[in-house]
């Protein structure tokens, strides 16, 4: 069996369809666990949670608080978990029919960590390109819009997600799967949301995302990392504001 964990900060105007998508969507809905991970949100994602409890009294669904931090926020969505098997997933990514069914079987196999591959819902070239990409077994195709299931012993075994780090925690969980060699694709299309590049620019977000994993691979350490994500955010923000006006 197992549980999906949801990290969430004010998604009040999708938390709702995605958690009746997690139901719909699914070979044996009672057979799962959700569990909202809040940040701190301050607008009315709790109240639609709420909402659907009410419409969905027989599905088990529960709301954890925590600090804000999203390596912090789904560890401890893992730390309340009930179920031998994690999902977890980001509050704009939705997976595919019979997603559940999917990772028992896969993990069955012998497979006990991986996601599924993953298009955005924008007919952008360049994201339809990493859509594509996606379906390959290579680490730099990897990212946690992709959703992550893995199993509790090997969560365990490997530490969880660092919960010290400001950015980065789902790149450092799946570098610790590779060298383990415990990494699978499903190839089942999960989509998700392309909001920030369309804020942002979708050429503009991808050299970041690219600058920032270079910057890794050459050694950069996790502060370094952030200083530069501060930066790049003080000005991109700078940048919308102004396309804005």
């Amino acid at each position: 069996m197992m549980s999906i964990i949801i990290p969430a900060l004010n998604e009040e105007q999708g938390i709702f369809n995605l958690l009746e998508h997690l139901v719909v969507q699914a070979g044996d809905p009672e057979e799962l666990e959700i569990i909202v991970v809040d940040g701190g949100s301050i607008d009315e994602t709790l109240l639609e949670i709420k909402r659907f409890t009410l419409a969905y009294t027989y599905i088990d669904v529960k709301t954890v608080d925590s600090d804000k931090g999203r390596g912090l926020q789904l560890h401890n969505g893992a730390k309340s978990a009930i179920h031998d098997i994690f999902y977890f997933l980001h509050a704009d990514s939705y997976p595919p029919k019979g997603y559940d069914k999917q990772v028992y079987k896969a993990v069955a196999a012998g497979k006990p960590a991986g996601c599924f591959r993953m298009r955005f819902r924008s007919w952008h070239w360049w994201l339809l390109i990493i859509g594509w990409f996606s379906r390959f077994s290579w680490k730099v195709s990897r990212g946690g819009d992709q959703s992550q299931y893995i199993t509790r012993n090997l969560y365990e075994q490997i530490g969880g997600y660092d919960t010290t780090v400001p950015i980065y925690e789902d790149y450092l969980l799946i570098n610790k799967l590779y060298e383990l060699q415990k990494y699978h694709v499903i190839q089942k299309w999960l989509t998700t949301s392309a909001r920030r590049y369309q804020e942002v620019g979708v050429l503009r977000l991808q050299w970041f995302y690219l600058t920032i994993y270079w910057k890794k691979r050459q050694g950069a350490s996790i502060d370094e990392i952030y200083e530069y994500y501060l930066k790049w955010c003080d000005v991109s923000e700078k940048s919308v504001e102004s396309v804005s006006e």
